[in-house]
């Protein structure tokens, strides 16, 4: 299945890109499934249609949905929500009040990815698109199967074995003075099933054989700098950028003097676009005089994005954001972070995983074994590569 994720800072215009790109798709016989996992869902406002959270037929070969959190939540969560919300009640809290509690925050990101999965293992549909929600939230969303592993592995597991174990005896003592009882095995395996299937989509998000985001910005100071920061933790989660999307671009023939300064500002950003996120191809689509709204005007932007029946499905550009490169005995770890200067990085190193920081997105790498017995010995960057050293020898700085 070919998977394409649709980013870019709210109110770019994604949803339209990917409703358009969806509609060639299926134009060229690919079954397609467009899926809205942003919580302010437009997907139908854009194919002027109503959508629910399954899959409707839009035109041949074209499903829409836009995804309902709840019920994914029930489907796979509603054990511990029902326990979470026995915990509450029993601490004072009223039904309704507790229910909306155990819901807790930041699941529609989460059961976004689950339904991902399902579909992908379903194989019901050859291409799957995502309009996901904008790049702060999409990017928390990529980072959830490294995140959730760590903890797992470190921390739910051995916790989960001494639960079952103590259960039957600390149970009899604990409910009266609680007022709730101990979780049972139905609560306690939800969780690291949960993860075992975001961990397997992690395999699937990090094969740019198969998956890339198209980033879809506009010509304007702040959109473009906020693309070209997910464009760099794109590649430091090891997702691949294959395209940027230059949306609502002044048509040359718009010679009104009011847009005189708004075109010569868009010109020179336009030219930044290019050079800033080259080698990835760029496309350009104009500022269309109605909204992208309905099939008519979709397809009218269609033929812009993708002309004379262009395959959107195809992969535009193969990024190798993260390798391991050995030289004359030594090792080095470098990964594609285009546009990051060198000391806005921070590096840690524990046991057999590497913290790389920027800002506030963190990735945790677990190293090969090459070079998990080694410490990072110096960086540089270069050509956009951020190349870390590893050395035998611990260094005095990194």
């Amino acid at each position: 299945m070919r998977v394409i994720l649709m980013t870019g800072k709210g109110g770019v215009g994604k949803t339209s890109v990917a409703a358009a790109t969806g509609l060639r798709c299926a134009e060229l016989g690919y079954k397609t499934l467009v899926l809205s996992t942003d919580p302010a869902h437009s997907l139908a406002d854009s194919y002027d249609m109503e959508l629910g959270h399954e899959p409707v037929l839009v035109r041949p070969n074209l499903w829409g949905a836009e995804l309902d959190a709840l019920m994914e939540l029930e489907g796979n969560w509603g054990a511990v929500k029902r326990y979470i919300t026995q915990v509450l009640q029993a601490r004072g809290l009223d039904g309704v009040q507790a229910e909306e509690l155990a819901i807790l925050p930041g699941m529609d990101e989460i059961f976004s990815l689950v339904r991902m999965k399902r579909h992908y293992d379903e194989g019901t549909f050859d291409v799957l698109i995502i309009d996901s929600a904008p790049t702060g939230t999409a990017l928390r969303l990529l980072s959830l199967p490294e995140v959730s592993g760590w903890y797992m592995r470190r921390f739910y597991k051995p916790f989960q074995a001494v639960s079952v174990a103590l259960r039957p005896l600390v149970e009899p003592i604990f409910k009266p003075i609680a007022g709730f009882s101990l979780p049972n095995s139905e609560v306690m395996d939800a969780p690291y099933e949960f993860y075992e299937q975001i961990e397997a989509l992690e395999k699937v998000l990090t094969d740019n054989t198969q998956t890339s985001v198209r980033l879809v910005t506009n010509p304007e100071k702040m959109v473009i700098k906020e693309s070209l920061r997910a464009h760099a933790y794109l590649s430091l989660y090891n997702v691949s950028t294959d395209m940027v999307v230059a949306n609502r671009i002044i048509p040359e023939h718009v010679t009104d003097p009011f847009f005189v300064q708004w075109k010569e500002n868009q010109s020179q950003h336009r030219k930044e676009i290019h050079e800033n996120f080259h080698p990835l191809p760029v496309k350009e689509v104009p500022l269309y005089q109605e909204e992208m709204c309905g099939l008519e005007a979709l397809d009218r932007l269609k033929e812009t994005l993708y002309p004379e029946g262009e395959d959107p499905a195809k992969v535009y550009y193969h990024e190798n954001t993260l390798r391991v490169v050995q030289n004359d005995g030594e090792y080095s770890l470098e990964l594609y972070l285009p546009g990051i200067p060198k000391d806005q990085v921070e590096l840690t190193k524990t046991a057999d995983e590497l913290n790389v920081r920027i800002g506030n997105h963190r990735r945790n790498l677990v190293l090969p074994q090459a070079l998990a017995a080694m410490q990072p010995a110096g960086a540089k960057m270069e050509e956009d590569y951020l190349k870390i050293k590893f050395s035998a020898k611990v260094p005095a700085s990194v």
